[in-house]
């Protein structure tokens, strides 16, 4: 009797209509991949660092010609603007150059202060298999912070790329294949849930990456606790603005629309709540709906569109709940808020007042295009609010006041604060979120040492007398 073959469907956002099926990848191919990229990765960890850097460098000048197909399957997998989806493989390809310019000085052996006849230091030493489970709302960026890195590290990278974004964890193969990558020792996977449980159940690969909701984190990190798996998790946000007095006034609004709606407000740092001192509040508000009723929503390959579809049909459910329940409870809406006429996830742009911390809209993550602006009239109330928040992945400060600033941002409770600036990753930077925004971090010198463990090594270089 034959087996058909288990496939996926890649429903283009914009159209909802299906453009590529693909076939599934079986267990029994996923456990030779493993038993090969086993075997692989058991040499590539004996090379010098400085070797592994130049091979993983033929990534990036590999991945340039592939700029516009990978930007295009971006496009059509999840509906990010063209723009925006070449300025991210731009942006991927400048990260991976800062962590091959990192890691020699990340991952050499770290030594004590001598001692007569001793040595004594740590070693950096790879984990061995690294499972990687990127998000499809950065589906290029988000799969570097860890591939790269683990790679550098001396790790083989097991890619199993999010339902939506597949055809972005298989640009990575395309590429390294150009380099003297050894084979086997990155691949991407093609696997549904049940099958990475049974994977995970079974302790076949060292270290797990994840990226997305807080309850997919929740899951994989109740199973990956049970075969004491390390993990790193980057889940949801809500991240807050705070808009001082003495704030620049149109560079603060400029940006912050940016922040809450670049990629539809899909993004995990993007901004969802804005705090502003009250003397400033009727002018911030009239001048951000002027900047959102700017943006151009429609046809993502379109170079004037500011806002594509939505990615995922049951996203537009979820923004129009926040936004009902607020108007009821007496929030005001000022713009957008309701699915767009015609085919595609396309969500009009909202801006809603008179919103409160008894909203959804003020207290559970959109991932969308919404946003909720409220008065404060203090900054220890706006640093209260601020913090009023399971998440903590960023948090946004706002005045011409460096000193203040800076002091302000101290009190937020978020793995990275900005002054001045939002929805930015800089990849010298940790990142890392606390609370239900995650744990573990990525990225800068400190993001090898997650995909590394401590060797101590105490040698007596002469034996006792």
């Amino acid at each position: 009797m034959m087996t058909t073959t288990p496939t996926m469907n890649l429903v283009n956002p914009a159209t909802e209509e299906t453009f590529q099926t693909l076939e599934m990848t079986s267990e029994a191919e996923l456990s030779a991949i493993l038993e090969r990229m086993r075997a692989a990765q058991k040499k590539w960890r004996e090379l010098p660092v400085n070797e592994r850097v130049e091979i993983c460098r033929g990534f990036v000048d590999a991945f340039r010609p592939m700029r516009e197909t990978a930007a295009l399957d971006i496009t059509r997998q999840m509906g990010k603007p063209l723009v925006q989806a070449r300025r991210e493989v731009d942006t991927m390809l400048d990260r991976a150059q800062t962590m091959l310019r990192l890691a020699p000085a990340a991952l050499e052996d770290e030594t004590l202060e001598p001692k007569p006849g001793l040595r004594r230091f740590f070693r950096h030493e790879p984990l061995g298999i690294v499972l990687d489970i990127p998000a499809w709302n950065y589906p290029l960026l988000i799969a570097v912070n860890v591939v790269i890195p683990a790679l550098l590290a001396g790790n083989a990278v097991l890619i199993k790329h999010a339902r939506l974004t597949p055809l972005c964890g298989d640009a990575f193969i395309d590429a390294f294949r150009q380099t003297r990558l050894p084979a086997d020792l990155v691949a991407s996977v093609r696997a549904d849930h049940d099958t990475i449980t049974r994977l995970i159940a079974r302790r076949a690969v060292d270290f797990i990456s994840f990226t997305g909701s807080v309850e997919g984190g929740r899951e994989v990190y109740r199973q990956a606790s049970a075969q004491l798996l390390d993990m790193g998790l980057e889940l949801g946000g809500k991240d807050p603005a705070l808009v001082c007095e003495d704030a620049n006034f149109d560079f603060a609004v400029a940006n912050l629309v940016d922040g809450a709606f670049y990629n539809a407000g899909q993004s995990c740092c993007a901004v969802e709540r804005i705090y502003v001192a009250r003397p400033l509040l009727r002018r911030f508000v009239d001048a951000f709906v002027a900047e959102v009723r700017n943006y151009t929503m429609g046809d993502p390959g379109d170079p004037a569109t500011g806002i594509g579809p939505l990615a995922q049909l049951k996203a537009l459910d979820v923004l129009k709940h926040q936004v009902d329940q607020a108007v009821e409870r007496g929030a005001k809406l000022l713009t957008g808020g309701k699915r767009a006429p015609g085919r595609g996830y396309f969500f009009e742009p909202a801006v809603l007042v008179d919103v409160d911390h008894s909203m959804d809209l003020m207290k559970e993550e959109s991932f969308g295009p919404v946003i909720g602006i409220m008065p404060v009239d203090s900054e220890d109330e706006g640093i209260r609010l601020m913090n009023d928040s399971p998440y903590g992945l960023t948090g946004s400060i706002w005045t011409e006041d460096g000193e203040r600033g800076e002091t302000l941002a101290g009190r937020v409770a978020a793995g990275t604060v900005y002054v001045n600036r939002c929805d930015y990753l800089d990849p010298e930077l940790a990142w890392v979120g606390i609370k239900d925004s995650g744990h573990g971090c990525t990225l800068s010198r400190l993001g090898f040492h997650y995909l590394t463990r401590p060797k101590s090594f105490y040698v007596r270089t002469q034996a006792a007398s």
